[in-house]
């Protein structure tokens, strides 16, 4: 078996996008562009896989650092075009490498790894110095023409070199290439910038090769698979191509999507089989959702877990973990540390953060739940706030088991509630509470007799006070 080599380019300054941002760092489906090519990249079981970078390289290769470590970083000089950029890449590689280059473009990030393969083996199989990906599009606007004659590749012509007959031409080359290395770097040499555009063009190596007879075509009819970025609006096209299939996907693998077109789910999400996914929810970041959970409508999970048979509605949760049996919602904010254990509740207008709530707890209505740790069996009453906050530190609340608190309650950290205690509806709990006990600490009632009557004379109110004497 032949040794492969990827190159990823990535030094294109992407100014279409009009953003701080390097193009290829805009994300779709829980990953930045380079990301999903980098992912193919990895998984073909290359020899060596190289980025070639250039403007906002920084930026960039901290990324690729970061997720992808194995990848060797090259560096465009100021010479400009696909060319140059590959010769940096091959630069890269070992004097003794002596196997099949692979050419992939960073904003380029449908194409996926049954379709790269059949390309190398179809490379291989026919002996060919050269091949490159082409496919059909309806506006080949940007793209280089594919040049035919009598049925056979003569050759590529860039959009700004094109004439007006060659621009109509709709099949366009994919920027997707196999070369044999010896022959891509000897035709690399003879290259130069003599067109429009003052740039060392890739395709002028497919044209030299072409003289030799040994080059071909290889033409796909799936066009998503190798879309390319330029703008954002073409982002979001990709984005929700790349989404429909992942939606498609999950639901051949046993889930039920209602609404294919309101949900979105990142490729780096999980979903257990019988998993039900309701309209206008979307599943982000290293999400994964167990059997027979119900998630959504109007949801966003990022980054959590959900246990099997949970439900988890109208809510927006961050890096949480929901166990088994549980239900969540409608209306509920879960921040960063929440666990909810099995059999647990978190209801309606209920926000929580750094909350361990235990087994078969609930925090049904109303409620802020920050800091805190609350037992299992315990139920929290409506209303009730965790005061955690002092104004410079954070302080924790402990809920014992099978604790009943009374509805409008303020726990004023840090204070614990022991096992088995109650206390009383509108009480402030400042002090520890023993298990078992009741706390509370009402203040006697005070009624001032024909108050609005005095205070506010011709009011409403005092009309029909006056109404029931």
């Amino acid at each position: 078996m032949r040794q492969l080599a990827v190159v990823v380019l990535a030094a294109g300054e992407g100014t279409r996008m009009k953003s701080s941002l390097p193009k290829v760092l805009h994300e779709i489906a829980g990953l930045p562009l380079i990301g999903h090519v980098l992912a193919t990249a990895h998984s073909l079981s290359a020899e060596h896989v190289i980025a070639v970078l250039r403007h906002e390289k920084e930026k960039i290769s901290q990324y690729v650092a970061q997720h992808f470590p194995s990848t060797v970083i090259a560096t465009q000089d100021e010479v400009p075009g696909t060319g140059r950029a590959v010769e940096a890449a091959l630069s890269m590689l070992p004097a003794s490498y002596d196997g099949d280059v692979l050419v992939l473009s960073g904003d380029v990030p449908l194409i996926d790894v049954s379709s790269i393969t059949e390309l190398i083996e179809r490379h291989r199989t026919s002996k060919s110095i050269g091949t490159l990906v082409t496919c059909q599009m309806e506006n080949p606007f940007g793209y280089g023409r594919i040049v035919r004659s009598r049925g056979e590749l003569v050759g590529i012509v860039e959009q700004k070199d094109a004439t007006e007959d060659q621009r109509a031409i709709s099949e366009v080359n994919a920027g997707v290439y196999v070369f044999e290395f010896a022959q891509l770097k000897v035709a690399l040499a003879k290259v130069t910038t003599q067109n429009a555009s003052k740039e060392k063009y890739l395709t002028d190596v497919i044209s030299l090769m072409i003289e030799k007879g040994l080059v071909q075509a290889h033409q796909i009819s799936d066009h998503w698979l190798v879309a390319g970025v330029n703008d954002r609006a073409q982002l979001s096209e990709v984005a929700r191509e790349l989404n429909s299939r992942i939606v498609r996907a999950w639901q051949l693998a046993g889930v039920s999507i209602d609404e294919p077109s309101s949900t979105w789910i990142d490729v780096t999400v999980q979903i257990g089989q019988d998993a039900k996914i309701l309209p206008s929810t979307r599943l982000l970041g290293i999400t994964s959702i167990g059997v027979g959970a119900v998630i959504g409508p109007d949801s966003t999970l990022t980054d959590c877990e959900v246990g099997s048979s949970a439900v988890v509605t109208r809510t927006v949760a961050e890096n949480v973990k929901i166990a088994s049996d549980t239900k969540v919602g409608p209306f509920s904010y879960l921040r960063p540390g929440t666990e909810l254990a099995e059999g647990g509740k978190i209801g309606a207008f209920v926000e929580t953060k750094n909350a361990k709530i235990g087994a078969g707890a609930k925090v049904p209505h109303l409620s802020y739940v920050g800091d805190a740790e609350i037992g299992e069996g315990s139920n929290i009453g409506a209303g009730t706030i965790f005061a955690n906050y002092d104004g410079e530190n954070k302080h924790q609340t402990k809920i014992g088991k099978h604790v009943k608190t009374g509805s409008g309650n303020v726990f004023v950290a840090p204070v614990s509630i022991g096992d088995g205690a109650y206390t009383a509806a509108g009480s402030t709990i400042r002090k520890d509470v023993e298990p078992g006990a009741l706390a509370r600490n009402p203040m006697p009632q005070e009624n001032l007799a024909d108050w609005v009557l005095e205070k506010r004379p011709g009011s409403e109110s005092a009309k029909a006070a006056k109404r029931t004497e």
